[in-house]
């Protein structure tokens, strides 16, 4: 597939099959390739201020995530997904081995590629990024504004989670520009990299990642903050915690300066070798520079991680079911409702517990049979059948997590009342009702 071509100091921009990505060259050919991951509804401008020095030293590779920056609209539902394509991509232009350094989602792509694929990454940076982001319930509970609303929700208050308020207000320019990027994203594809990040989680695999690490983050990000960073370095072998004063989460476009300088010093001075590695693709030498980058200090993660355990075969040696089954009842439900519903067992509840979660999730809800839209659909019309409206009400909100909108919610019950009858609908529609709206209006 072609790519069309300008003068290369300006840029070459691709074009995207669907198990690629939207990409851009800058820089020179015979130069080290160094990669700019992007955060979640952004796209590559995010870096330009970065671009300018950094094609001093590197050719720049820059990427879209399927659907942001006018790229095609063909999501992605995971991490590894999305990093397959990036490989694929870089397989499709001759690209072997690089530099990364991502940004929030770009940098749980560049988590993935060190873990997965070590022998491609020469030297990592984390930016804004944390081994979890948040929660899923988190995520996916953006997932059902983007669904129910659109992305303007979200897009009108992205300034306030990416930027300081002295900054947003000094740069409205660029805070419009923000909300604009956002607003153009493709929805499909924006809530599929939600879906994604609720799933992503390498808390227990960071001491696997085996590249020369730089950790940044912005002193003010109230998103991934520096927690989040600690918690990085912490686990990372050989990382370095470098933070930026009077920077948000968006620190590459609020402190590009501070940003540019911090990158460039890490990638001259700690490019790994790779066995293959000869000629331009050498480590980089860099004249003696005054450290800026805090050095190693004893840090510690804001939760412990435990050993994971393996599963226990129930009768015939058959994996017991109850792993698959939590995991399951953790996606469709959300962490805080089941969280509660195991707190609150006691030595009478507990084997009930245990039971839904065996059969319930890991055997019934767990067939490939059907897809989880079509298992809430039967789930709730079987609920409003049976009267059971407190159940009725979490089933509610599963199915806007499993990707029911509110119109179809209100066709499964509209049909429930033609079979179930008009005075079960109606409870149904009231209890309904209240959790869409709970559910679909977005925060203040």
């Amino acid at each position: 597939m072609g790519a069309s071509v300008t003068d290369e100091r300006v840029g070459r921009v691709s074009e995207t099959p669907k198990n690629t990505l939207q990409y851009r060259f800058d820089g020179p050919e015979d130069a080290p390739v160094l990669i700019l991951g992007p955060s979640l509804g952004t796209t590559w401008h995010m870096w330009d201020r970065q671009v300018p020095e950094l094609v001093k030293q590197w050719r720049v590779f820059r990427f879209d995530m399927p659907g942001h920056g006018g790229a095609p609209a063909h999501p992605a539902g995971s991490v590894a997904e999305i990093s397959q394509r990036l490989l694929a991509t870089l397989d499709e232009v001759g690209v072997q081995r690089f530099g990364y350094a991502g940004c929030a989602f770009g940098g749980a792509i560049g988590a993935e590629l060190a873990l997965r694929h070590p022998q491609r990454v020469a030297s990592l940076a984390l930016i804004s990024a944390s081994p979890r982001f948040g929660s899923a319930d988190e995520f996916r509970q953006r997932g059902v504004i983007v669904r129910s609303n659109g992305l303007d929700p979200i897009a009108r208050t992205s300034p306030e989670r990416w930027f300081t308020p002295g900054f947003a207000a000094a740069q409205p320019a660029i805070t419009d520009w923000a909300v604009q990027m956002v607003r153009t994203t493709d929805p499909g594809c924006y809530i599929a990299a939600c879906e994604a990040l609720a799933a992503f989680d390498v808390r227990a695999e960071l001491g696997r990642i085996g590249v020369p690490t730089l950790v940044l983050v912005g002193s003010e990000d109230q998103v991934t903050g520096q927690g989040e960073a600690r918690t990085l370095v912490a686990g990372i072998p050989d990382a370095r915690l470098a933070v930026v004063p009077g920077a948000s989460h968006l620190a590459p476009v609020e402190q590009p300066a501070a940003v540019t300088d911090l990158l460039v010093r890490h990638f001259s001075t700690a490019w790994q070798l790779g066995p293959e590695a000869t000629g331009t693709h050498a480590a980089i030498s860099a004249p003696p520079v005054k450290p800026v980058i805090a050095p190693p200090t004893p840090v510690f993660p804001v939760a412990e991680i435990g050993p994971t355990e393996q599963p226990e075969a129930v009768g015939g040696g058959r994996p017991d079911p109850y792993e698959a089954g939590i995991k399951v009842r953790r996606e469709v439900l959300g962490d805080a409702h089941v969280d509660r519903a195991l707190a609150a067992a006691d030595d009478f509840s507990t084997d009930f517990q245990e039971l839904i979660t065996r059969y319930a999730w890991g055997e019934v809800w767990n067939r490939p049979g059907l897809d989880r839209r079509s298992r809430s659909c039967v789930t709730l019309t079987a609920l409003v059948a049976g009267g059971h409206l407190d159940e009725l009400a979490f089933h509610t909100r599963a199915a806007l997590r499993n990707g029911l909108t509110p119109q179809e919610i209100k066709e499964v019950l509209l049909q429930a009342a033609v079979y179930c009858g008009v005075p079960a609908a109606n409870s149904a529609f009231k209890v309904a009702q209240a959790v869409i709206r709970e559910e679909t209006t977005p925060q203040a």
